[in-house]
């Protein structure tokens, strides 16, 4: 039985919440249980949720930077990464009592996801791989989402909720998914989202709708503000209560399903909400970002208010452009929000750096006027290794150990300072710092044997910059020890691990911006180099000048299944432009992307007037690995590509 179930079975028995049926053959082996769940899902690879739990590598927060300022007590979380791993890490953070509301109580309040869902494959092949994960299907989606719904149940505050978005093609699933997680006395509600908008089916009724699926965490207390929800009455509800009471209070007589005669009273506010809502998909026109399957606030609006209360955390691991955050925001919630795509992240960044100009909740006829309370930005599994290296020793010590999933435990063997373990066996981090000139060659690791190879089990992990080895294996066996390098920047091992090293995805078309992103280990930025030219032109037909832009040569790298591998074009994801930077601030504020199949489309070029551009325009070019090549354009020099007839091009690899 491994360590971290043990404690996880003594967490939930000391809190008084029941065990898995799943967990009896791990606490009680040879005995057969025979008592099944009401329903249950079956299907090929599912994991058990302990092994869930167990298995799935919590990542280190690489903090990028905070917008507004640090917060007193709490910064919002912004996280690029993969959600699975990054909830591992909240998981410990809430442990830790690192993840609270403003009450002090551990976890989310509030969950709420629309995971993105997807029938068909849509597969680019280059060298035998997916240029970036296809779009789940079947059997595969479903554990995809299950695993994250195990681990945002142990997010959830003990009187938590979860709304899970889905549609019609997935829900019937999902719901069973979450009885066995839940349980099914802890379903509350099936909401239906009606939308009613153009176009009509000829060979079935219009589809016009989504399942939001609540669960709550407890079967006996959870958050439900009804009165923060009611319905105004109509003009024809209240003429109904004619009658009035001895205390001045109106109602009319109803007839109850027992067929008994009852008083039913006018409430001052209005009626309970049912749990069929209709919010038009035109409510996101004010809001509108362009970005696919973004939610109308009012939607988002209705379960906050409903689910949790102002200081109250609300977290969203499918966070897309941002709709649950910025609800949260103005409506005074903390917030932690996740996602593997850079066009994501930059769009929510976009959207609360201009929040200030957004609609107001309670008056949507006037704009929020409040900037947003500081939030920062944080790399999960995708590393800036040049920002690692000026951490202080003690900052290098402590990423350097949750990089490789080691806990940090300091110890003395035979005269060595080790700092952590991994699996039950001993982690030295080479410190770099205080020797910039040592190496850690075979003959290191021989007098580290010759010091604790007789007293220490059968492996030893030793950490350094990938510069400091001086040998290229990934381990050497000495006696009966093996001794591995983990190198930094490197992805894990893939022996250390079940399956090997699978990075990040970015789409390179809108179709797939939301499509399925299942990562494993970590990696670090490996910016890609990008050679384009620009020049100034009058399109035909067009009245004002154009600055164009043509992409000439484009290069990536990436580490996928423990081998290096580089591409061109091909592995191009997207451009990003920000006409008026600010590069005193040097805050990116995404106002254009175009896909690579769009530039390809247009012989790798796009265009924008030249009347918008400010003093400086930032372009950003990713590939389909989340990394970047980021270069400034400044005004002065655009305009003295007017002078000259050649165009200009990028002098340099970025």
């Amino acid at each position: 039985m491994k360590k971290e179930f043990r404690l996880l079975v003594a967490d939930k028995v000391r809190k008084g919440e029941e065990l898995s049926i799943e967990w009896a053959t791990e606490l009680f082996p040879g005995f057969h249980f025979s008592q099944k769940r009401e329903s249950e899902l079956l299907y090929g690879n599912k994991e058990r949720e302990e092994d869930v739990i167990a298995n799935t590598l919590a990542v280190p927060f690489q903090k990028v930077r905070t917008f507004g300022g640090p917060g007193v007590e709490w910064d919002n979380k912004l996280i690029f990464g993969d959600n699975l791993q990054a909830l591992k890490t909240l998981v410990e953070m809430k442990k830790t009592g690192k993840l609270c509301n403003s009450d002090g109580t551990p976890g989310a309040r509030l969950i709420y996801i629309d995971p993105p869902f997807a029938t068909r494959q849509d597969m680019a092949s280059w060298n035998s791989e997916r240029a970036y994960t296809d779009k789940i299907a079947g059997a595969e989606f479903i554990e995809f989402l299950r695993k994250r719904l195990v681990l945002l149940k142990e997010l959830l505050s003990d009187d938590g909720s979860i709304f899970v978005h889905l549609d019609w093609k997935k829900s019937h699933y999902i719901k069973v998914i979450l009885d066995e997680l839940f349980g099914e006395a802890n379903f509350r509600n099936e909401i239906v989202w009606f939308y009613p908008r153009g176009g009509d089916a000829d060979k079935q009724f219009n589809r016009k709708h989504d399942n939001i699926l609540w669960y709550s965490k407890s079967s006996s207390k959870w958050v439900f503000n009804w009165k923060d929800v009611l319905i105004p009455y109509t003009k024809e509800q209240l003429e109904r209560f004619k009658e009035t009471d001895k205390d001045g209070r109106k109602f009319y007589w109803n007839v109850n399903p027992r067929g008994e005669t009852v008083k039913t009273y006018l409430h001052k506010t209005g009626i309970g909400e049912y749990d069929v809502w209709n919010i038009g998909i035109n409510a996101t026109a004010i809001q509108a970002l362009n970005y696919p399957t973004q939610k109308p606030e009012k939607l988002l609006e209705r379960i906050i208010k409903a689910a949790s209360n102002s200081g109250d955390l609300i977290l969203d691991c499918f966070a897309g452009s941002g709709t649950t955050l910025v609800v949260a925001e103005k409506m005074s919630r903390r917030w932690v929000g996740i996602d593997c795509g850079k066009l994501s992240i930059y769009t929510i960044q976009k959207r609360f750096l201009k929040l200030d100009e957004s609609k107001d909740i309670k008056n949507p006829g006037k704009e929020y006027a409040k900037p947003c309370t500081p939030f920062t930005l944080y790399n999960a599994g995708l590393y800036d290794f040049s920002a690692l290296k000026e951490l202080p020793r003690d900052g290098w010590r402590w990423f350097a150990l949750k990089l490789f999933g080691c806990t940090d435990e300091p110890h003395q063997i035979g005269g060595i300072q080790l700092d952590g373990k991994k699996n039950g066996a001993p982690v030295l981090v080479f410190d770099h710092h205080n020797k910039p000139d040592a190496r850690v060659t075979e003959e290191t690791i021989q007098d580290i044997n010759s010091a604790i190879g007789d007293k220490i089990g059968r492996k030893c992990f030793i950490i350094a910059p990938r510069g400091c080895f001086d040998f290229q294996q990934d381990y050497i066996d000495l006696g009966n020890v093996r001794y591995y390098a983990l190198r930094i920047p490197y992805s894990v091992i893939n022996e250390l691990h079940a399956r090997g090293f699978q990075p990040l995805r970015q789409p390179n078309d809108e179709t797939a911006v939301n499509n399925t992103v299942d990562a494993v280990g970590f990696d670090f930025i490996q910016r890609p180099s990008i050679d384009y030219s620009v020049v100034i032109r009058k399109p035909k037909g067009e009245q004002n000048e154009k600055l164009c832009l043509q992409i000439n040569k484009f290069e990536s790298k990436a580490r996928i299944r423990g081998e290096d591998t580089k591409g061109g074009l091909e592995t191009f994801s997207m451009l990003m432009l920000d006409s008026n930077y600010n590069a005193r601030e040097k805050v990116f504020n995404m106002e254009h992307v175009v896909y690579a199949h769009q530039l390809e489309a247009n012989n790798w070029e796009t265009s924008l007037p030249i009347t918008n551009i400010g003093e400086s325009l930032m372009v950003i070019a990713v590939d389909v690995y989340g990394n970047e090549a980021c270069d400034l354009l400044m005004r002065k020099d655009i305009k003295q590509l007017k002078k000259n007839s050649e165009p200009v091009k990028s002098k340099r690899k970025r």
